[in-house]
């Protein structure tokens, strides 16, 4: 069936979890780890996924913001719920500011080509090593399931990702017969988010400003914006965006989302890959899977963690090998110029370990590069 530009069928159907490697553990840090609201979490993710699947109508992912979530996860003692909802006004704040006066278009037109590409490379080989770790703490489930997605994905009778899911499922409760009884449990209880906005301190502001918010920029900048567009357009020339058109959404949907009790949200290049690579070619996917967000928030919210169980670690880490082999099979180093490949090997490298000195650095070498400044 197709409505309005997105198809919703089997195929999207199965596209729409493939950025669960990413989101799933960004989820549980936050719920179990930070004390957030799963309400209010829950229906941001899914409001805007089905915002961004009718709007760009091309799988463009709604991730949370990685800089941020990891550092309030691993730092929740001292970072509090109010601090993690300032960072995300004030990077909605940001972006909406970069978007509507078209500073951020000016950026990307200084960004070469080869500091894009390998902006998308570093984020399909971080995707990789990530997947790896996450698959190492169950090796025999991984190795399992990356070669039956590697048989499924040459066919495209069986959608792998529900053959995966399915799976991930019967070992978690082979492995824990108590989660049917949990999951026989689950009931149904209307809950809405809470407005979180009299609810941010000084202090929280403070912290969520210069100790999130700030650390946030460059990340946002390299893959939220810049990769996603050069993904997006090269895999969608039909239905190309721009970067003005995604800075704004991250500022609408981060400045309402936060104000709903919902974490810090950004677009990502490898998110979009792996929605590709199992099977999403339009914004029906994220609308699929917005539904389904929306739907847990608002009715099952109390038994999120239930639900969670069914994602083995190590199966979500195949996911996300698969969405960085996508990826990074995708960036194109091969110029004919050997100073471009240089660019693109040098910013590949550095994003591994910080995405936004990878950019700045990828772009210091390309334009000593055309100004003779250098010769390699």
């Amino acid at each position: 069936m197709r409505i309005g530009g997105n198809a919703y069928d089997l195929r999207e159907f199965a596209g729409a979890f493939g950025d669960l490697g990413t989101l799933i553990p960004f989820l549980v840090g936050y719920i179990t780890v930070n004390r957030m609201d799963p309400c209010g979490v829950l229906v941001a993710f899914g409001l805007f996924k089905i915002a961004a699947g009718l709007y760009f109508k091309t799988p463009v992912p709604i991730q949370p913001m990685k800089a941020i979530g990891t550092a309030a996860i691993t730092h929740a003692a001292t970072i509090s719920p109010g601090a993690i909802w300032a960072s995300g006004l004030f990077t909605g704040a940001f972006w909406l500011v970069m978007g509507l006066t078209g500073m951020v278009g000016w950026i990307a037109r200084i960004t070469s080509r080869p500091v894009v590409q390998g902006l998308v490379l570093g984020l399909g080989l971080g995707f990789i090593l990530e997947g790896v770790r996450m698959m190492a703490g169950d090796p025999l489930l991984a190795g399992v399931a990356v070669v039956l997605t590697f048989v499924l994905l040459s066919s495209d009778r069986v959608p792998a990702m529900l053959i995966l899911l399915g799976l991930g499922a019967t070992v978690a409760i082979a492995r824990e017969p108590g989660l049917l009884g949990e999951l026989g449990r689950m009931s149904f209880q209307v809950r809405v988010p809470e407005l979180a906005l009299t609810r941010i301190g000084w202090q929280d502001l403070a912290v969520g400003i210069v100790v999130l918010g700030l650390p946030q920029v460059a990340l946002t900048l390299g893959n939220a914006i810049i990769a996603t567009v050069e993904e997006n357009n090269t895999l969608f020339p039909d239905r190309r965006i721009t970067v003005k058109a995604v800075a704004v959404d991250h500022g609408i949907m981060n400045l309402v989302g936060t104000s709903l009790g919902g974490v810090p949200m950004c677009h990502g290049a490898g998110g979009m890959a792996g929605h590709v690579r199992f099977g999403a070619r339009t914004g029906g996917a994220l609308v699929i899977l917005g539904a389904l967000i929306l739907f847990i928030g608002l009715f099952l919210s109390d038994s999120v963690a239930t639900l969670f169980k069914q994602f083995p670690r190590s199966l979500l880490g195949v996911i996300l090998l698969f969405g960085g082999l996508e990826l990074a099979a995708g960036a194109h180093g091969n110029g004919s110029q050997r100073g471009d490949r240089y660019v693109v090997l040098l910013t590949a490298g550095i994003s591994l370990w910080n995405m936004g000195a990878g950019y700045l650095a990828g772009l210091a070498l390309w334009h000593a590069l055309q100004r003779e400044w250098l010769r390699i």
